[in-house]
């Protein structure tokens, strides 16, 4: 059983569930979050209809379970998981938990989604703020650098002005965020302001290439939160929203696995879960819920591991299904760069 963390309050967590919650450092931020952290895209209109009841009932039996880091973005619902997470966070004590939000990606529409300028950065801060009830964020995160038109936008407008966000005592620290790791590398290297960085579906039945980059993120003493343990809903029971990025041919490939699953009677959501937490190194794993049932599956298989019957499925599934990497390099880039290119 791990120590209680800083941000444990008698009375408002349970203190057994807490114990058996391990607590990691974020890199240099000095931080100590919860292993499984909350991802909040699912606040939103991205994976379906939110029960909005529900899903303030599951955070704030996240936080009482001892998950303790909480992300999200204007992107989710344009400002819709903000809002919500500010209702669920309205009387829990600030001290209670730490949050992560973002800035750089905004709006449905692709010609006008993506604003790395410094104006937009300072407005969505403070509009994030103010969504969220609060007077700061631990960690404000540029959204998706992959987008950026270069990385010079990056470092020489949007960066610095996160650092004067920082010295005005509205964030933190400041992360980056890329499916893309080779450009958060790259990132590092030019910007040592950068204290954490998120990738998501890169330690997954799909893709484990996030494996080959922990040496380096370490070596700079940098925070890695990886996210999205079940690739954006592709390795769920249920399956991924219309608008997931991937080929058809890799969601004929999860689709197989899912009904494998069906059929056993077992949720390939645990599975993606359970195999998504084996990665050495990462400070937190950020997944994505809305209802206290996916609380419970995503919970369950940290506390408790699988099954016997699920460690056989889990088994068969990478010798037969998941035999290679799949991912969706550049796709919703190149989807991106041609809506600009069209629209000029």
């Amino acid at each position: 059983m791990s120590m209680l963390p800083n941000t444990f309050i008698r009375g408002l967590h349970d203190e057994e569930l807490c114990k058996r919650m391990e607590y990691r450092t974020l890199g240099r931020t000095g931080l100590q979050v919860s292993t499984v952290s909350l991802g909040t895209a699912t606040l939103s209109d991205l994976f379906g209809e939110l029960d909005v009841d529900e899903a303030i009932t599951m955070i704030q039996k996240a936080l009482k379970a001892g998950i303790n880091y909480i992300d999200t973005a204007p992107y989710y619902g344009q400002g819709r998981s903000e809002e919500v997470l500010g209702m669920a966070l309205k009387n829990v004590p600030r001290s209670a938990y730490y949050i992560a939000t973002k800035v750089g990606r905004y709006e449905k529409d692709l010609v006008t989604r993506f604003d790395f300028s410094a104006k937009r950065t300072r407005e969505s801060v403070e509009n994030s703020l103010k969504l969220l009830g609060i007077k700061y964020v631990d960690i404000i995160q540029i959204h998706d650098i992959d987008f950026a038109k270069d990385i010079d936008v990056i470092v020489s407008e949007c960066l610095p002005e996160l650092e004067k966000i920082v010295k005005e005592g509205k964030a933190k620290f400041i992360g980056i965020t890329s499916y893309n790791i080779d450009l958060l590398k790259e990132c590092i290297e030019r910007a040592p302001c950068v204290d954490t960085i998120l990738t998501y579906s890169r330690h997954t039945l799909l893709d484990d290439s996030l494996k080959h980059y922990v040496k380096f993120f370490q070596e700079h003493n940098i925070g890695i939160v990886c996210a999205s343990a079940h690739a954006l809903g592709l390795l769920t029971n249920a399956g991924p929203q219309p608008w997931h990025p991937a080929h058809d041919n890799v969601k004929t490939i999860c689709r197989k696995a899912a009904n494998i699953c069906k059929e056993a009677d077992i949720e390939l959501g645990k599975l993606a879960m359970y195999q998504f937490m084996q990665l050495d190194g990462a400070s937190t794993f950020l997944v994505g819920m809305e209802t206290c049932k996916l609380l419970d599956i995503n919970l369950a298989a940290y506390y408790n591991g699988l099954s016997q019957k699920e460690m056989e499925i889990l088994q068969q599934l990478r010798e037969t299904i998941f035999t290679r990497p799949y991912n969706w390099n550049d796709i919703e880039l190149e989807e991106y760069k041609s809506a600009v290119s069209n629209a000029k």
